[in-house]
C-alpha cells in the first residue's frame, strides 16, 4: 500500500467516523429536555444547540472550499442555520452524507494538489489540500468534545466518540 493509498484510506475513514460520532452525540442530544438543550451554558457558542449549528456552519464553509460550490447561505460563524433541532438534525444527515461523497471520490492527484480560497474575513490562502482537509476533520472533533461536556452538565451520560470506538465498531 503507497502512501497516498493509506491517506486516502484515513481521509475516507474520517469522513464516516464523522458521521457515526454526530449520530451518536445527536441522538445523546435528542434525550435532552428542550429547556437543557438551549440553555445557555458557559461555553465559546453558549449553548449546545449553537454549538452543533457552527459546527455545520464549520462544515458547509469547508466542503463548499473544497467542491468550488461556496456556502453562499452562511453570513457568520455563529449562524444558527436551524433553529430547531429536527431541521438542524436533518442538515447535519445531509452534510455528513455530501462529506462522505466528496472524500470517497477523492484520487491522489486531487489529495497532493493544492487548495486556493479566501477566509470569512477575506483573506486569501493556498494551502496544500491535506492541510485544510485534515483541519475539517479536526474542527469537527473539536466542537463535538465541546457538546460532549456540555452534555455532562446538563446531566447526560455522554456517548463514547473516540476513534478507536469508530475503529473497533466498525471492524
Amino acid at each position: 500500500m503507497t502512501g497516498t493509498d493509506i491517506l486516502l484510506e484515513h481521509v475516507r475513514r474520517m469522513a464516516r467516523y464523522n458521521t457515526w460520532a454526530n449520530r451518536r452525540l445527536y441522538e445523546a442530544c435528542a434525550s435532552l429536555p428542550a429547556v437543557e438543550y438551549y440553555a445557555a451554558r458557559p461555553s465559546f457558542f453558549g449553548s449546545i444547540h449553537a454549538t452543533l449549528n457552527h459546527i455545520l456552519v464549520g462544515d458547509s464553509i469547508w466542503l463548499g472550499r473544497f467542491t468550488g460550490r461556496p456556502a453562499a447561505h452562511v453570513k457568520a460563524l455563529n449562524q444558527i442555520l436551524h433553529a430547531d433541532f429536527a431541521g438542524l438534525r436533518q442538515a447535519r444527515a445531509d452534510k455528513d452524507a455530501e462529506i462522505i461523497a466528496y472524500c470517497d471520490d477523492l484520487d491522489g492527484t486531487i489529495l497532493h494538489g493544492t487548495l486556493s480560497y479566501k477566509t470569512t474575513r477575506g483573506e486569501p490562502f493556498t494551502d496544500p489540500l491535506v492541510v485544510p482537509l485534515l483541519h475539517f476533520f479536526n474542527h469537527q472533533t473539536h466542537h463535538r468534545g465541546q457538546v460532549h461536556g456540555l452534555l455532562s452538565h446538563a446531566g447526560i451520560e455522554p456517548p463514547a466518540l473516540d476513534l478507536i470506538h469508530f475503529v473497533r465498531a466498525t471492524s
